[in-house]
């Protein structure tokens, strides 16, 4: 079989988890990332980083994920939720409801889980991945991509992480932006998590900080700080722990993530030019890229070995 020229587009937490998956599993591919931003520059170098999912299915959660460490206490709720044990509370460890004496430290909360997770850091993380992309004899280009039809006459297979740049690289008007605004503070105090169950207020203790946040705000394309928002997230998140008024600000971030109803994992055959090229598409994680970066790399693993399967005996030869 000769050598398969595999392309994958997007360099975030989905893009180098996928084509870590491809370059150890498929030696006779060649790949190559492709993206107009890497580490420190992309959407996952700003998430907070905490492992447990929305309603999506459970076989595509993380499996494995390096730099991390463990990050215990609360995910509390303002009314008891309609499914008070969530799917996900066998994936995480030690999955309990909180106690009466538990919840009296948050006034207004009538409801409260407490489990451990991972807290993955990607600013460390992402290199990580690329580090070890490369030891498999992985390739990284730097440069916008403009059209996943303008590779076809470079590569065998494309695979599509570019996250919000699907909108336009693929025409899919179900990728929207979802603005989140966080803030990382120095609090070294701070040991364990605070989650609303909202998902709009949380306090993330990690190595070089605490990541307070933040803002879910569909539709919405700002990447500039917004300070209303910074002053509602230090006023939402020291109501829930009061010692991060004493917190100094170390940094404001704005990242956009690629929203959608649920992420797309499917394949499909276009055909520029009238060549043949199959598409693996692997986006629209919205702020679960992390926590599902793994799984859906394994499943886009499991679609690029049907295409190579598919594919025309001559392009194998």
């Amino acid at each position: 079989m000769k050598t398969v020229r595999v392309v994958v587009v997007g360099a975030g937490v989905i893009g180098f988890s996928t084509a870590v998956c491809v370059a150890e599993a498929l030696p006779f591919c060649s790949v190559t990332v492709l993206a107009e931003k890497f580490s420190p520059d992309t959407t996952s170098d700003g998430a907070a980083g905490i492992l447990f999912a929305a309603q999506f299915p459970a076989d595509v959660l993380l499996a494995k994920v390096f730099p991390a460490f463990f990050s215990s206490r609360y995910q509390i709720f303002k009314d008891v939720p309609a499914d008070p044990k969530p799917y996900w509370s066998d994936l995480v460890i030690g999955f309990r409801l909180m106690t009466d004496r538990e919840l009296e430290r948050f006034p207004g909360y009538k409801f409260g889980q407490a489990f451990t997770t991972v807290k993955c850091e990607c600013s460390s993380y992402l290199p990580w991945l690329e580090k070890r992309f490369r030891k498999a004899g992985g390739k990284v280009q730097q440069r916008k991509v403009s059209s996943l039809h303008d590779l076809s006459d470079s590569y065998d297979l494309i695979i599509n992480c570019s996250g919000l740049g699907s909108r336009t690289l693929t025409d899919d008007p179900q990728v929207y932006p979802v603005r989140g605004q966080v803030l990382k503070v120095e609090a070294p105090w701070l040991q364990h998590f605070i989650r609303d169950g909202d998902g709009k207020t949380y306090i993330y203790p990690g190595i070089h900080g605490v990541t307070v946040g933040g803002t879910r705000q569909e539709d919405d394309w700002r990447l500039e700080v917004d300070d209303g928002d910074t002053r509602s997230i230090l006023e939402r998140c020291s109501r829930l722990e009061p010692s991060l008024s004493r917190a100094r600000v170390l940094s404001k971030w704005v990242g956009l993530r690629p929203g959608r109803r649920n992420p797309r994992l499917e394949r499909e055959l276009v055909q520029p030019r009238g060549r043949k090229v199959p598409v693996v598409h692997n986006y629209g994680h919205g702020g679960w890229g992390v926590t599902l970066a793994w799984g859906s790399a394994l499943d886009a693993l499991g679609l690029v070995r049907q295409c190579l399967h598919e594919m025309p005996p001559q392009a194998k030869l």
